[in-house]
């Protein structure tokens, strides 16, 4: 089975009519919750589905954020990966294989969720369309990219309250990721050790884009 470490999230339905928003009201909104976000820390269970709906692959772990541009990403099950970012560059490690691809933070993995979150909040507007609809105390954000070289088609943010607690991600080829994030710790000190990545000894190294 291919192992892929897209991310995204689910929210769950509300037995109520949701309230949609116009385009700039959105992006105003959303840039609001998101720019007090310095950093963020929280569990996380992500969910694959295909196009027909049928399970592709489920894990669990935890994630880290810091702005500008740097991310940890580490699955703890059903296998161990981790994917980090320093801000210059990618590292994803694969334990079992012993293998570490490295590779530069590009404007292509810029619009990667990951980095979207650990960006400048200004730069939505720049580079999404952004819609918001509101079921109760949850409000939904759709993002759907303005380039045409963007990795996804379409993306969902839910926040319950102010605390961003999902991701749903859509791709060209009609696979949706969904994740959902718990004990989730916003604008805690985060050492940036954490964002620092040591190629383990014996590790074949596979640089790509250098």
């Amino acid at each position: 089975m291919k192992r892929t470490l897209t991310m995204a999230a689910a929210a769950g339905l509300m037995m109520m009519s949701s309230v949609s928003f116009a385009d700039d009201s959105a992006a105003e909104r959303l840039t609001t919750l998101l720019k007090p976000l310095n950093s963020y820390s929280a569990d996380f269970e992500q969910h694959i589905v295909n196009e027909q709906g049928a399970s592709q692959q489920d894990s669990s772990g935890h994630m880290w954020l810091s702005r500008p541009g740097r991310f940890r990403w580490e699955v703890n099950s059903p296998y161990r990966q981790v994917v980090v970012s320093n801000g210059q560059k990618v590292y994803m490690y694969d334990p079992d294989l012993e293998q570490v691809t490295i590779r530069p933070l590009d404007e292509r993995v810029t619009h990667t969720p990951a980095l979207l979150l650990s960006g400048q909040a200004s730069e939505l507007t720049q580079n999404y369309s952004v819609s918001r609809r509101q079921q109760g105390g949850t409000e939904i954000f759709s993002l759907t990219p303005k380039s045409n070289d963007s990795l996804f088609e379409g993306m969902e943010l839910t926040f319950r309250g102010e605390t961003l607690s999902g991701l749903d991600l859509s791709d060209s080829t009609g696979q949706r990721t969904d994740i959902t994030f718990s004990n989730q710790t916003p604008n805690e000190r985060i050492s940036p050790d954490t964002f620092n990545f040591k190629v383990p000894d014996g590790a074949d190294v596979i640089r790509e884009g250098q």
